[in-house]
Order: structure tokens, then C-alpha cells, then sequence
């Protein structure tokens, strides 16, 4: 799959450096890269305020190590259902995603967060039925479709080449929920690798063993997102699931 998603993305850029139009699109050349998702390549918690995408955030690395014009679109706090409602519905967001030649993709994340947080609420401290209401509330979630629908929907907008983040552990080693995370997240990043395999576009990066059990150096102490080292790591693996070289300055 990357292997086929390299020569996808360099048949792209062939294409659009002999295109007039894209060159004016573009600014002075540059292709774009347009970040879709929630609160993680929005850089939350990184900047001086929340109020606007932070300049570490790591669609901003990818596009200073490639050289790309960078539209971050993430909004923390979204589940896969307010993306692809936007994805639907807002004129914007589909104009800015028509016109990308790379699209990073991070959803889903919150969808699993606030499924930990609801069952470990309704399960009164009982370990048995905090795993029994997990199981239950994963077999019922419509993140996996919504995320299907999500990718469907920005294929047709746009041949541009899309990576896909999985989701990281962002529990700190001492926190009990690490260990419940890890029982599940290998199961739920299963589901994210199918569902990039089923699109000849798509490429997975592979966050979750990027991080590790590193989170202490990689997620914000007391939080669940990314350091500036954390961000660091994601653009590296999105850079290497595009199959884009770092341009020398």
C-alpha cells in the first residue's frame, strides 16, 4: 500500500507542476496539504491560546520540512459525526478540500475517549462491567462507519492522497486507564489499517506504536495530547506515509 501510495502522490505532483492552473491555485507552485480532524492537528494546549491552530502543530511541520501551503481545519472536541456532518455541509471546508494535493486525516480519537468516560461512569468502580460495557459501547459506536463515510466523502472532492492517523495510548503509564486503553486500541487500530487498505489512496501512519509507552516525553502531562516532541513524531510518520522528502532550506 505505500509503495502504491508513493507513486500515486508522485504521479499527482507531476501533474499538477504541468498544470497553469494548479500553479496559480497553489501560490507561486506550492501544493497544499489540508488537515482535517479534532484537538490533535489543531496543536491544543501548545500555543499561547486555543483560539487558532498551533505552529508546532505537526500539519505545519509537514508543510515546513516539504515545503507546503498548510490549511489546518482541525476543531478539538469533534467526533467522526461533526466531521462528516462539515464534510457535508459546509461550502468552506469541501472548497478547501477540493483543492488539496495532501490530506492528513485524525479522527476518532474523542468518539473513544468519551466511550471510556460514559462506561467508567455507569460502571460504579466494577472492573468485570467496565470491560463489559467498553465491548458493548465499541460494538455499537458509528465511528467506524462515520469514518468509512468520512474518507468516501473527501475521495470525492479530491484524488489527493490521504493519510490516516490511528489512535495513540493518552494515558500516562501511572494512570489505570493506560492499561484499558491498550486492551482495546489494537483491536479499534485494526479496524482503522481495513479501512484504510479498502481505498487505493489511503495510507495508515501508525501513531499508536509511534508513541509507545512513551508518553511521558510525547503527551502532555495531566492531558491526552500531543507534546511539541509528540507533534515532532506525527509529522515524521505522515511525512513517511506521503512518501515526501524534506527540502533543504
Amino acid at each position: 500500500m505505500t509503495k502504491f501510495l508513493c507513486i500515486f502522490a508522485a504521479v499527482l505532483l507531476a501533474l499538477s507542476l504541468g498544470t497553469p492552473a494548479a500553479f496559480a491555485e497553489n501560490g507561486h507552485g506550492k501544493e497544499s496539504l489540508v488537515a482535517l480532524g479534532d484537538s490533535i492537528p489543531f496543536g491544543y494546549n501548545l500555543g499561547q491560546t486555543n483560539e487558532s491552530p498551533a505552529k508546532v502543530a505537526f500539519p505545519f511541520l509537514i508543510g515546513e520540512d516539504a515545503d507546503l501551503r498548510v490549511r489546518n481545519l482541525g476543531v478539538p472536541g469533534w467526533q467522526t459525526q461533526d466531521l462528516l456532518v462539515a464534510l457535508e455541509t459546509n461550502k468552506k471546508l469541501r472548497r478547501a478540500v477540493h483543492h488539496a494535493e495532501y490530506v492528513t486525516l485524525n479522527i476518532g480519537s474523542n468518539d473513544f475517549l468519551e466511550i471510556l468516560r460514559t462506561a467508567n461512569a455507569e460502571s460504579g468502580g466494577n472492573p468485570e462491567l467496565l470491560r463489559k460495557l467498553i465491548e458493548q459501547k465499541l460494538a455499537t459506536s458509528d465511528a467506524f462507519d462515520n469514518l468509512s463515510d468520512i474518507i468516501r466523502e473527501i475521495s470525492s472532492l479530491t484524488d489527493a492522497p490521504i493519510v490516516l492517523f490511528n489512535i495513540y495510548n493518552p494515558f500516562q503509564l501511572n494512570d489505570p486507564f493506560h492499561h484499558v486503553a491498550d486492551q482495546y486500541l489494537p483491536y479499534i487500530n485494526a479496524i482503522y489499517a481495513e479501512t484504510a487498505h479498502a481505498y487505493y489512496n489511503v495510507e495508515a501512519a501508525d501513531a499508536y506504536s509511534a508513541f509507545g509507552d512513551n508518553q511521558d516525553e510525547y503527551v502532555i502531562p495531566q492531558d491526552v495530547h500531543p507534546t511539541v516532541a509528540g507533534q515532532e513524531v506525527l509529522a515524521e510518520i505522515g511525512l513517511e506515509a506521503f512518501c515526501l522528502e524534506t527540502v533543504k532550506h
